[in-house]
């Protein structure tokens, strides 16, 4: 009856959900919304206190312009806010789909996480912080590169929000705000060690290596012109007189820094700029100095200021004294300045020195009147390396969890040899019970509590409505060890079936192993199903699967209920921190799996059902078998946990875990009836023969 109705009920909106009206009444005055624009579903936000200015702000929805499906297959619709300078002011959590945030961790921690935005600029790096990366729960901001904390047990999915937010928020500032800010921010440019040629003063400031900037009275005049300032310059020159000039030289880079310094003096430079420091040669000349006469040595000169993009970085003094190079003006005054280390200015890009001038105006209360003539200085581009364009998010991931795949990947390789070559390791049973053990721990706690590397059937459902709405299975990118683990899964099934997984690589088949062996402690007498039951409950997965798929095509809402028929959210993506009414349905089912071995795998999980479908693509009967198997030995089949053996001993590698215990009695003298029985009457060990 639940299917009937899912089939009919309507699929999730993937448009926007909100009206002008519903929009209007989450801005206060006095801003008010305006109608959207033919190119972009964006509203414009506008001041009653200035209607004439155009707007000072946009809302919009981000599934109308990012609709990237997340980890389940459903986009996030988050209501996001920015101003014309592209600072995001607010993030709201309209709607999501993801698992670990429904009814898992709650909602909370993702409103938390969205929250940081407010303040950013979308001309700042923004990257996500995971629990696998060296910027773990703290957020991190310089210059133009933000870091946001992560929300733990949730990579995928806020890498995943993290990507929504910027898609759509860029999308709007280009087409509205005239945004030139990439959408993922370049790295600064390197300064090319190698590029040296001896260029006299003249040649630098004919190619703009030296940047100049000359004021006069006049010039001086201009800026403080409908000021309190104007007109209170105190001298008698004439207006066409120099009052300074200011000279600008960006000393990284090999040409100038050796023209500018001297050999030696710029080799001292880079023997103590640290990496990721800048260091640039100011000088004046002229009646006025730059220098004001409280400038103490080590300090930042007050009258000098550099902005990027924007973005105000701090000139301390190198404290050094250099001689003025060979062909300059005689000067008033120079220095070194540098920026503090990993300041993140870019050198190839456009800077903008700032020079200001200070008048006064009375003498029992004066009042001080500022202003500030601008140089604009771009160092010559063949000075530099430009660096290749930043990884993607997905890629970041997969660098963050580089450790993690290299244990996984390693733990693979000794399963695939495992599998590949079983009879030393199945041949003693002591042996096989210590790998196998350590193998299962090392899957359910470093696998799935700490890695999150448990598959799931949200992994399908997602994936089919990901396909049905259109889109790429992109979002499978940002879980590296899921994607992993997919991979060997899908490999294996042309080996050895469905068994590598459901048997050694599910955290939660692992989890019910351990509590088929606390059982066993307990002294809990193991229990068979009725094989009647047992076969009908064996079936009832597959009716579990397809509705779970044709929900996930027809009625995407209702598999989102549907899939918590799996325990794996509850017991190992959040370690039973849930609602106890989930808490009591995993345990539940552990304590039915400490009595009828792996209850749910065999006859349950929806998963394990597509499991053995994918099975199916098995090439090889890879288990040997006898001429004796089943006819009469029943040795393997009694001690078969999964009942996966048949009377006439063939293997029904559906239901097979490839636990291995039929391999070692197989090939053990002491274990192995037939070999035990020719052995004693010095026959001939019978034929092998296909399972």
């Amino acid at each position: 009856m639940a299917l009937c109705v899912g089939l009919f009920a309507a699929a999730s909106a993937t448009a926007g959900q909100l009206s002008r009206a519903d929009i209007t009444r989450r801005i206060s005055p006095p801003l008010v919304v305006g109608e959207k624009p033919a190119d972009t579903p964006a509203w414009p936000i506008h001041s009653e206190l200035t209607p004439d200015a155009g707007p000072v702000g946009w809302v919009f929805e981000s599934i109308d312009l990012a609709p990237i499906p997340g980890f389940e297959g459903s986009p996030y619709n988050l209501l996001i806010q920015i101003d014309t300078t592209g600072q995001l002011l607010d993030v709201q959590l309209l709607r999501q789909h993801e698992p670990v945030f429904l009814s898992g961790l709650g909602e909370a921690p993702l409103r938390d996480f969205l929250a940081q935005y407010a303040g950013l600029n979308l001309s700042q790096s923004i990257t996500v912080s995971t629990a696998y990366s060296d910027r773990s729960n703290t957020r991190q901001s310089q210059s133009d590169r933000v870091v946001l904390d992560g929300v733990t047990k949730a990579t995928a999915s806020v890498r995943i929000a993290n990507q929504t937010v910027l898609t759509a928020a860029l999308a709007v500032a280009r087409t509205q705000l005239g945004f030139a800010g990439p959408a993922q921010q370049t790295p600064p440019a390197e300064v090319r060690e190698d590029r040296f040629e001896v260029r006299s003063f003249a040649q630098l400031l004919a190619d703009g290596s030296i940047a100049r900037l000359r004021l006069t009275h006049a010039d001086v005049d201009a800026l403080f012109a409908g000021t309190d300032g104007a007109g209170l310059d105190a001298s008698d020159a004439r207006p066409d007189a120099l009052v300074t000039e200011l000279y600008v030289a960006y000393l990284n880079a090999p040409t100038i820094g050796r023209a500018i310094l001297g050999d030696a003096g710029y080799a001292h430079l880079r023997e103590f700029l640290e990496p990721g420091q800048h260091a640039w040669w100011v000088a004046t000349t002229g009646p006025d100095s730059f220098i004001g006469a409280r400038f103490v040595r080590g300090t930042s000169p007050e009258r000098l200021s550099l902005q990027q993009h924007g973005t105000p970085f701090e000139l301390r003094d190198f404290d050094t004294a250099p001689t003025p190079p060979p062909g300059a003006p005689a000067l008033n005054a120079a220095l070194v300045l540098r920026t503090s280390p990993l300041s993140g200015l870019d050198p190839a890009a456009a800077q903008t020195f700032e020079l200001s001038f200070t008048r006064q105006r009375g003498q029992i209360l004066p009042q001080r009147i500022h202003r500030s003539a601008p140089l604009a200085y771009t160092p010559p581009a063949d000075y530099f390396r430009l660096p290749p364009a930043p990884p993607p998010e997905w890629l970041i991931a997969w660098r963050e969890r580089a450790v993690d795949l290299s244990i996984i990947g390693v733990a693979l390789l000794i399963l695939s040899i495992a599998l590949a070559r079983p009879r030393w390791l199945s041949r003693s049973a002591r042996r096989l019970r210590i790998f196998r053990l350590g193998f299962l721990a090392f899957t359910l706690i470093y696998i799935g509590w700490m890695a999150q590397g448990q598959l799931s059937i949200v992994q399908i459902t997602g994936a089919i409505k990901t396909l049905a709405a259109g889109h790429a299975l992109t979002s499978f990118l940002y879980d590296p060890v899921s994607l992993l683990i997919m991979a060997f899964t899908l490999l294996s099934f042309f080996i050895w079936g469905r068994g590598s997984f459901c048997g050694w690589l599910c955290p939660f088949g692992a989890l019910q192993e351990f509590a088929a062996l606390l059982g066993a402690r307990l002294g809990l007498r193991a229990r068979r199903l009725p094989p009647r039951l047992a076969l009908a409950l064996d079936r009832s997965r597959y009716g579990i699967l397809l509705a779970l798929v044709l929900s996930a095509a027809l009625a995407p809402a209702m598999a989102e209920r549907l899939v918590e028929v799996e325990p794996f959210k509850t017991a190992i993506t959040v370690g039973f921190d849930r609602a106890w009414p989930f808490v009591l349905y995993a345990l539940g089912l552990l304590a039915l799996g400490a009595v009828y071995y792996k209850f749910f795998c065999r006859y349950l999980c929806p998963l394990g059902a597509a499991m053995v479908i994918g099975g199916k693509l098995r090439l090889l009967d890879w288990l040997p078998r006898r001429a004796e198997c089943g006819q009469p030995c029943q040795t393997c089949r009694h001690r078969c946990a999964y009942d996966a053996i048949d009377r006439n001993g063939s293997i029904r590698y559906n239901d097979c875990f490839q636990c291995l215990d039929c391999v070692g009695i197989y090939h053990d003298e002491a274990r192995c009836a037939p070999l035990l029985l020719y052995r004693r009457k010095g026959r001939r060990v019978g034929t092998i023969k296909s399972s």
